[in-house]
């Protein structure tokens, strides 16, 4: 019985300890107000902006408010997820609140910005009365993430005008925060949409890994990374999971399109602009998919997290990964605090990258509007700008976080006197030499298409194109091989603009997947047939020797 007795106690200990050591509960749960807010932000990010922010809200109206955050996933999570939400919200107020009867067609045209002017009444009337509802998905804001997304949430009229361009049109000059830069979009002209902090793209590298390689040059470009020595060694993200990484592999082919323009003009300077221009697009395309053809194949593999692969090049489980300017930096800063090395390195390709914004937005319908309007407001805010690039500990700066990220806004970068306060004072994204320019008439209305794409050819048949790749190298690269490796007719500029884009804007999604299948047995075929030949070449110069 004694001993029952001390069994029973010690469980009862256990399932209490929990709660005898659970904190004290705080302010925030005697909130005046509260704010929903969807996001792919870090947990960093969340918690500094939630203190700011309630620190900022306090001051201004004497009232507590309690940022309830919800965290799903990826931005490509989030997209989903909303879609799903504002059908299941907007059939709610279509047939129990106006009587309505459910169809097909009204489901397909609600949230369809590509609507025909001579579609059908019921469609057309559909959209109508969904642009002028309160529809909620229960949440107030969209926080973060790339702006590809915003716009397509903002097309389909999911996303509202905020106040903050009627109340703070100051902020909304070229030397605050312009329209746009290098090519690139930083707010929507109706305000659904306003960009609230920078990214760029690089590649984070491990300089111990580089040594275990026998690599002695870091690499600095894109294509530095189809070194076969680098085989197994790259970490990289889907692009159909993260916007980022599509974004930063959009760059890459944008890259190969504007030094194609370049070399053109160049040589054939008595050519047509428009006829010269066509051309660096299509050979662009070309040889952008071909060096993200073998930076595939060189990948350890494809993760569905974004922020995995900086994680595994800190451990040396890789030697380089693909990433997002800030988690580069902020893994790199986060081993030298821990054990004073410098072992981690993040370079942005020079001509290889844009500075993109990640924005904000205020939902359709949001529940608590006023305080979402505030919050936004305090995103954009000096005080909430220097939390993205301020030290820890500085006056103004985040509590326990570095944040390593650059301010959207322009005279951010005027202060000078803010050097010694900043986590990167030598980052001057509005200075950069040899700025990619963005053109979004080359690749922004196939971007969905180039993710898929590069899914299917390097992440689908990933197997098949790392014999073929291990099997190029061991014969030293012979050019047939490659030929036959990184043909991409069936991917071509032409077809990614025409039937490819067709197939994937199609709503039946069985589409999708006989495309997928088709492609992929494609590349499979191209894959085992460069195999073949680069070990008939290797086996010929060994017969040679």
């Amino acid at each position: 019985m004694i001993k029952q007795a001390v069994i029973i106690l010690a469980l009862v200990g256990i399932v209490a300890l929990p709660f005898v050591l659970r904190p004290k509960r705080t302010a925030n749960e005697k909130a005046d107000v509260t704010l929903v807010i969807i996001t792919p932000h870090n947990e960093a990010i969340r918690h500094e902006y939630g203190l700011g922010f309630r620190q900022w809200y306090k001051q201004r109206t004497g009232r507590n408010v309690f940022i309830d955050w919800r965290v799903i996933g990826g931005t490509s999570e989030i997209a989903r997820f909303l879609e799903s939400e504002y059908v299941a919200s907007f059939q709610n107020h279509w047939m129990r609140e106006l009587g309505k009867p459910w169809s097909t067609e009204v489901l397909a045209a609600f949230a369809n910005a590509r609507l025909a002017a001579d579609a059908p009444a019921a469609a057309q009337e559909a959209r109508r009365v969904f642009l002028a509802s309160e529809v909620s998905c229960g949440i107030d804001v969209f926080f973060g993430g790339g702006s590809y997304d915003f716009i397509r949430q903002a097309q389909a009229g999911r996303l509202v005008p905020s106040r903050i361009l009627q109340t703070k049109p100051e902020w909304f000059r070229d030397d605050v925060i312009p329209s746009s830069y290098a090519g690139e979009p930083f707010w929507d002209k109706q305000g659904r949409w306003i960009g609230n902090v920078l990214s760029s793209y690089g590649v984070l590298y491990n300089r111990d890994a580089l040594k275990r390689l026998g690599i002695t040059q870091s690499p600095t470009q894109w294509q530095d990374l189809t070194d076969p020595r680098y085989l197994g060694e790259i970490a990289l993200a889907d692009p159909t999971k993260s916007s980022s990484i599509a974004k930063a592999f959009e760059n890459l082919i944008q890259q190969q399109m504007q030094d194609r323009l370049t070399a053109l003009q160049a040589a054939e300077p008595g050519r047509p602009a428009a006829e010269i221009e066509s051309r660096a697009v299509r050979e662009g395309w070309v040889r952008g998919l071909q060096i993200l053809q073998q930076i595939g194949a060189n990948s350890r593999y494809f993760t569905d997290s974004s922020q995995k692969p900086p994680i595994d090049v800190s451990q040396g489980n890789s030697a380089v990964g693909i990433c997002i300017d800030f988690y580069g930096r902020y893994q790199a800063e986060a081993v030298r605090r821990r054990d004073d090395s410098a072992r981690l390195e993040f370079v942005t390709p020079r001509g290889g990258t844009v500075s993109s914004v990640d924005p904000i937005a205020l939902l359709r319908g949001a529940p608590n509007r006023e305080v979402a309007e505030d919050f936004i407001e305090y995103t954009l805010s000096m005080e909430g700008q220097k939390l993205w690039n301020f030290k820890v500990g500085a006056p103004g700066g985040p509590a326990q976080f570095s944040l390593r990220r650059l301010p959207i806004r322009r005279d951010f970068y005027a202060h000078q006197e803010w050097s010694d306060l900043r986590s990167d004072p030598d980052a001057e994204p509005f200075e950069v030499s040899a700025q990619l320019v963005y053109r979004p008439a080359w690749t922004g209305g196939v971007f969905r298409q180039m993710a898929f794409i590069i899914r299917v050819m390097a992440l689908d048949t990933h197997p098949e194109l790392v014999r073929a790749w291990r099997a190029i190298a061991a014969a030293g690269s012979p050019p047939e091989a490659l030929a036959v490796l990184g043909d991409m007719e069936a991917v071509s500029y032409d077809k990614v603009t025409g039937s490819i884009k067709q197939a994937l804007n199609a709503k039946n999604k069985v589409e999708e997947i006989r495309l997928a299948n088709a492609l992929g047995a494609t590349f499979r075929a191209q894959y085992r047939r460069a195999e073949e030949i680069a070990r008939a070449a290797a086996a010929r110069a060994n017969a040679e020797r």
